[in-house]
């Protein structure tokens, strides 16, 4: 009877969440008091899902942007990210070796810091040959972060009073996750939903020149380098909207669709959170990423600033 209701509730969710009803914030919460009640009925599917779900509301979000403002975001965000991902890289491996953290599980957090949660632990994971419970600490610790930046970041950037386009490049910047970056910028305006969008993507290929560097720091030969190919479809999506090759009431209902699905991938996200998981990694790991996150966050908002 609680199995068949907690599947209930997990699809009534989503539904409310996809009709509209449900911000960012309240999504993530929602997944975590649900899984603390219930336990996660999907939670193997729950994370393919956010793989799959994720990718297809950031090219969604392509329809609503154009050409020229695109490729303007990039190049002003472009110095501030080269700094910042060199910068979190280095002191990522010099605090692994201060708190004698493993190497794979200080390389693979300062990873996630640096460039973008998730998705670069899962490109990363196998260049360096990594382990499974090394893999699920990462993301365990990535993830807690990426929720606690949900509420903090928008709150912070009110009180500072940050322009949206001030807001917008230090989420792409200092928030780890693709998916709590577009979810902070969601609820704080357009302007800055577009260019932490542009600039988290731009971003995200540098997982490529990661990935090769961390070939040589672990002598690891042989192993397939994961290229982000969905930013292809966003940039052709990008160039659709620019060109006016589909009618603007189609681009339109492709964006805010995708702004929903994205809504549904932080109700997922919160629902894969375990307290379990977290209490098992130990405190030098999260000390880790608090340290990296805490740097990051501060070095792009004075260098925005």
């Amino acid at each position: 009877m609680k199995a068949y209701l907690s599947k209930t509730i997990y699809f009534l969710i989503i539904i409310i969440a996809l009709l509209g009803y449900i911000n960012s914030p309240t999504a993530l919460i929602l997944g975590f008091i649900f899984t603390i009640i219930f336990n996660n009925p999907f939670k193997i599917y729950s994370h393919k899902a956010i793989h799959y779900f994720l990718k297809i509301s950031v090219v969604g979000l392509g329809f609503g942007m154009f050409i020229k403002e695109t490729l303007q975001t990039s190049k002003e965000g472009l110095s501030l990210t080269i700094f910042s991902i060199i910068l979190t890289v280095s002191l990522g491996l010099i605090l692994t070796q201060v708190f004698k953290i493993n190497l794979k599980l200080g390389h693979l957090i300062t990873s996630g810091t640096a460039i973008c949660g998730g998705s670069a632990i899962a490109a990363i994971s196998p260049v360096i040959k990594a382990k499974s419970k090394t893999i699920s600490v990462a993301l365990g610790i990535v993830f807690l972060l990426n929720s606690i930046a949900l509420f903090v970041f928008p709150a912070i950037g009110h009180w500072l009073n940050l322009t949206q386009e001030q807001f917008g490049l230090w989420c792409a910047i200092a928030i780890h996750d693709t998916s709590s970056v577009v979810g902070a910028a969601l609820g704080y305006g357009e302007e800055a939903l577009r260019i932490a969008t542009t600039v988290k993507l731009s971003r995200t290929l540098w997982i490529i020149p990661l990935s090769i560097f961390s070939m040589f720091l672990f002598k690891t030969k042989g192993e397939k380098i994961k290229i982000p190919y969905f930013i292809v479809l966003f940039i052709a999506a990008i160039i659709i909207n620019s060109y006016h090759i589909l009618p603007e009431p189609i681009t339109q209902s492709i964006v805010t669709i995708s702004k929903r699905l994205l809504i549904v991938t932080l109700f997922l996200v919160g629902s894969t959170i375990s307290i379990k998981d977290l209490k098992l990694t130990g405190t030098k790991p999260i000390f880790l990423a608090l340290s990296l996150w805490i740097f990051i966050s501060i070095f792009s908002l004075i260098y925005i600033l």
